[in-house]
């Protein structure tokens, strides 16, 4: 791995800097920032925080949870969604597939996901709701690329297996991942806790993915193996 080495005083300018621009960014975006470093500071900036040693971890609201709350169950489940998807993205990449970016922009939303199961109504502020408020727009989006791609698939006509290819194999491990996040999400989104546009938007997701994972199959030329019943 290459490495480089930052002058003392040059590292205190990117930290002011980069401070700055979180800043402005905190005003426009659903995601909450953790800031480790402070003016003039020019220590490097720990990943590590010791604040979950006893199992219990923070809300974005400063509540205390214990680690295992549906809260941060369904934090794990998004994260491990976005993995899911970026390992896909990969496969995908390697094959020239033009629809990379709709899962960079997914990647990014389902951090605004995150952002808004990590608010839990019951603890949270006027100021934390309007941070991290999650829209139907992007919903919407992935309606029109449901549709688009549909449109150049061949009918479904059988129970289709996990299989096409890396990508298509890899999109359907991803659908997979975010059928399970629905799940932890629903009972959230009931309870009030986190807005209803959150679980629509992953049930609309696990049918993007699978859409794509037939469109990327396809692409490929590669045969979908289709559900035989044994005999």
């Amino acid at each position: 791995m290459a490495s480089f080495m930052i002058k003392p005083a040059h590292l205190r300018c990117v930290l002011r800097t980069g401070r700055l621009i979180n800043e402005h960014r905190t005003r426009n975006t659903l995601c909450a920032v953790r800031s480790y470093a402070t003016e003039g500071d020019n220590r490097i900036p720990k990943i590590y925080t010791k604040t979950g040693d006893k199992g219990f971890s923070s809300t974005f609201t400063g509540e205390r949870r214990p680690k295992e709350d549906h809260i941060f169950e369904a934090l794990g489940n998004t994260d491990e969604l976005s993995s899911a998807i970026g390992l896909a993205r990969e496969f995908c990449v390697d094959k020239g597939h033009t629809f990379t970016d709709q899962l960079d922009k997914i990647q990014c939303i389902l951090q605004d996901v995150g952002s808004n199961i990590a608010t839990p109504r019951s603890s949270a502020r006027e100021s934390h709701t309007k941070r991290t408020k999650f829209t139907a727009t992007p919903i919407a989006d992935l309606e029109t690329w449901i549709d688009k791609f549909t449109a150049e698939l061949p009918p479904l006509t059988n129970f289709i297996l996990p299989s096409g290819g890396k990508s298509s194999a890899a999109l359907h491990l991803a659908r997979t991942v975010c059928r399970r996040a629905e799940r932890s999400v629903a009972p959230i989104v009931r309870s009030g806790e986190a807005d209803p546009d959150v679980a629509k938007f992953l049930n609309r997701l696990s049918d993007y993915l699978f859409t794509l994972a037939r469109y990327a199959a396809m692409k490929e030329g590669n045969e979908e193996k289709i559900y035989k019943r044994p005999q």
